[in-house]
């Protein structure tokens, strides 16, 4: 429980758009290239995307 409370944050930043959209982001931004998203998926609003490398970022990831 400890763990998975620890995680919180960056789970929920990887759930804050439909998936797969953030889980790609997140692959792509810490450098596991996995492509570009396929129609009908869009890129993250940036609201989110910046809310996504924050939480990366704090885990030390990127």
């Amino acid at each position: 429980m400890e763990l998975q409370l620890k995680i919180k944050p960056l789970n929920d930043a990887l759930f804050c758009e439909v998936n797969p959209i953030p889980i790609k982001t997140a692959m792509n931004l810490i450098g596991r290239e996995v492509g570009e998203l396929r129609l009908p998926l869009t890129s993250m609003t940036d609201k989110n995307l910046d809310y996504l490398k924050k939480e990366l970022s704090s885990y030390g990831l990127i």
